[in-house]
């Protein structure tokens, strides 16, 4: 009888219920599903590896394991200043002095934050004006480098003539020609103040971080700065912009860099040629130069190459708006060879012409692609016949 009852409750039970699972069961069950705490823990910092500085302090909060992973310095590789504005789309804000005092503080946070961290920094972007004396970002870099692991720093993207925000400066000035010659005395020290910042940074990178292969920079062009250049023997890549102050380059200081750095891979030159110095033509000697870009220069103009190893090679003429006379332009002009013979005579594995691939022939004979072409680049007096430059 009591054996009839048993079987007619557990028949009556609510098909809703369900027998409990044990505690280890679910905990089981729960590992199984995500056993990311099970995996290596070289194999857990490379997952979070993946992952920007916001989301990796999120991870931070999520238990105590794997905020200790966070604070690896392994995760922490890339210094990069101007993450916190390129949301907004633009650089160079004029912005309201409390702007720029929240973003001067998460400048400073995001500094402290490395430091503590012990990051060990592969990677370094940064725009700051070096000269800057009331907010010392020059000493925040220097501070930065001393204080991290930059031995294996490879690349270095710094733009040090410039800061990505500025403070709007409401006061009134005076239009009186002597505050005018007052301003531009003023704008001429801070120049030499943002050389000189650069200069004593350069060299603290040569020390702290010899093995870079990759830098985007303006350069002044200063022997000292091309002496302090020199010194990166692992430069594989390299792209000099112009600096504010409209200097020439003389044609031994751009070989006297070639010859120094004996890893050079690619070169990519912004160069303003002044115009006192236009009949000026240079040449270019690099047994390992593989591409080269001067298409961002003004009046640069080639007379040889000795680029054996080349194989890309981008040039632009740009015309400044000045006026000559056929006898001047001609004077000029004939210094010049045409850049397709300095081309053919200096460039025996060039493949690729201002984006555009060479016929295997061209060495033997132009082509109607190529002289369009050399008409957009070459300044000779076959390619340019224009009293416009």
């Amino acid at each position: 009888m009591a054996t009839n009852i048993q079987s007619s409750s557990t028949t009556n039970m609510s098909p809703r219920k369900r027998s409990l699972v044990s505690l280890n069961s679910r905990r089981k069950t729960v590992e199984d599903f995500f056993p990311f705490n099970l995996l290596p823990v070289e194999c857990q910092l490379h997952v979070l590896s993946f992952l920007n500085e916001v989301d990796k302090c999120s991870c931070a909060l999520v238990c105590s394991s794997w905020s200790c992973l966070v604070r690896s310095w392994k995760l922490w590789r890339v210094a990069d200043y101007r993450r916190g504005i390129m949301h907004l789309g633009q650089v160079g804000l004029l912005v309201s002095n409390r702007e720029f005092e929240r973003w001067k503080a998460w400048v400073h946070h995001y500094t402290h934050h490395l430091i503590s961290r012990h990051a060990s920094l592969l990677t370094l972007k940064a725009s700051f004006d070096v000269g800057d004396r009331c907010n010392k970002w020059g000493e925040l870099l220097s501070h930065l480098l001393d204080s991290v692991h930059c031995i294996d720093l490879g690349h270095l993207d710094l733009n040090w003539t410039f800061t990505l925000f500025e403070p709007l400066d409401l006061r009134i000035h005076s239009s009186s020609s002597s505050h005018q010659e007052s301003s531009s005395h003023q704008d001429s020290i801070c120049k030499m103040d943002q050389v000189s910042s650069f200069q004593e940074l350069l060299a603290k990178l040569t020390k702290c971080c010899p093995r870079i292969s990759k830098m985007k920079m303006h350069f002044d062009w200063s022997d000292l700065s091309v002496s302090l250049l020199t010194q990166f023997q692992h430069l594989r890549v390299l792209e000099l912009k112009y600096f504010w102050v409209f200097k020439g380059v003389p044609p031994s200081t751009l070989q006297t860099l070639t010859d120094s750095l004996p890893s050079l891979r690619s070169l990519t030159l912004h160069i303003l040629v002044p115009l006192r110095n236009l009949g000026i033509s240079y040449t270019l000697e690099s047994p390992c130069l593989e591409f080269l870009d001067v298409s961002p220069s003004r009046g640069l103009v080639f007379s040889r190459l000795k680029l054996p190893a080349l194989r890309e090679f981008r040039a632009r003429k740009i015309v400044r708006g000045i006026t000559l006379d056929r006898r001047t332009r001609l004077r000029i002009q004939s210094r010049w060879p045409c850049l397709y013979h300095v081309l053919r005579d200096g460039a025996p594995k060039l493949q690729a012409l201002n984006n555009e691939k060479l016929v295997p022939t061209w060495r033997e004979d132009s082509y109607s692609e190529l002289s369009a072409i050399l008409q957009q680049s070459c300044y000779c007096v076959q390619h340019l016949d224009s009293w416009l430059w």
